[in-house]
């Protein structure tokens, strides 16, 4: 699974901190602590007819990540949200877009990993693309990456923080396998997330997906459970073993860039009959109901 490039996004137009810039005049200064060293949190957002899905959910945990970061300056939700707007109306787009908002904790005023020396401010980066959900409607294919997911007291996943490095380190093991992704263990052996989304499994029409431990609190991942709740279908938080993986009946993994995307093979063992399931698509169909009619109004139709 590679993603392909949309010549809608050749000419975007980008966000950052209140400049709009076309793509290839964009940039942040060599001490910004995003290229210092991977210190900022990011939210991925998805706008569906003019409406952004779990906006303020997003935000929220947005901002628990920079203040778990100990961000000295967080931007107001107000002024997040309004620069969000902007750029989609300088890019005049209005459905099929994925946003990615990042805010970094700024400028240093020279190299170093001191906070301290953070002085001028953070850096929100807004950067929408348009973009279709990312995992084919068919299925994808994972393998058991070696790479493992740490622990809390190494570093808590609920922060949703942008140095991806161990995450990168299971997508190449992926791609040398031939694989889409790649599922990661806790340091416990257990089921954390994809390096991408966070997965659940389905046996004897039951749903299960791996507590909130070596993976952060998804928005999709809980409105999944949102949904499962109101239409009584039983899901559980549980400590998962690949064993259990290989033995369900369904598998499926879940993302704001992807949406819904049943997992048909892992470890070149085929999950239930290989197809995509009733239980996902009966889901999937329900998320696409929740974000055809829910969401934060951003675009003016």
């Amino acid at each position: 699974m590679l993603q392909r490039f949309d010549e809608r996004n050749r000419a975007l137009i980008v966000n950052i901190n209140g400049q709009l810039v076309h793509r290839d005049k964009a940039g942040i200064s060599p001490f910004d602590s995003a290229v210092q060293g991977g210190d900022a949190v990011w939210e991925g957002l998805r706008l569906y007819g003019g409406r952004i899905f779990k906006l303020y959910e997003h935000l929220d945990r947005l901002e628990r990540s920079a203040r778990a970061l100990s961000f000295a300056e967080i931007p107001p939700r107000e002024k997040i949200v309004e620069e969000i707007r902007r750029t989609l109306a300088g890019n005049k787009m209005r459905d099929g877009v994925h946003v990615r908002l990042t805010l970094s904790r700024g400028a240093k005023i020279t190299s170093g990993m001191d906070p301290r020396l953070n002085q001028s401010g953070p850096t929100l980066i807004i950067l929408a693309e348009h973009k279709s959900p990312v995992y084919s409607k068919s299925g994808v294919k994972l393998i058991t990456a070696t790479v493992r997911r740490p622990s809390p007291d190494i570093l808590d996943a609920r922060i949703h923080h942008a140095n991806l490095l161990n995450s990168i380190l299971a997508k190449i093991e992926a791609n040398n396998a031939g694989a889409d992704d790649a599922l990661m263990l806790d340091t416990r052996g257990f089921v954390a997330e994809t390096n991408a989304t966070h997965v659940f499994i389905v046996r004897n029409g039951d749903l299960a997906t791996s507590r909130v431990v070596a993976c952060p609190e998804g928005i999709t991942r809980a409105t999944i459970m949102e949904i499962c709740a109101v239409e009584k279908i039983r899901c559980v938080e549980t400590d998962l073993s690949v064993v259990d993986v290989y033995g369900a009946d369904e598998m499926f993994c879940t993302g704001t860039m992807g949406e819904l995307a049943a997992v048909i093979k892992i470890d070149n063992r085929i999950i239930g009959d290989g197809k995509v399931g009733p239980i996902t698509k009966r889901l999937s169909d329900l998320y696409a109901q929740r974000t055809a009619t829910e969401g934060v109004q951003v675009v003016d139709l």
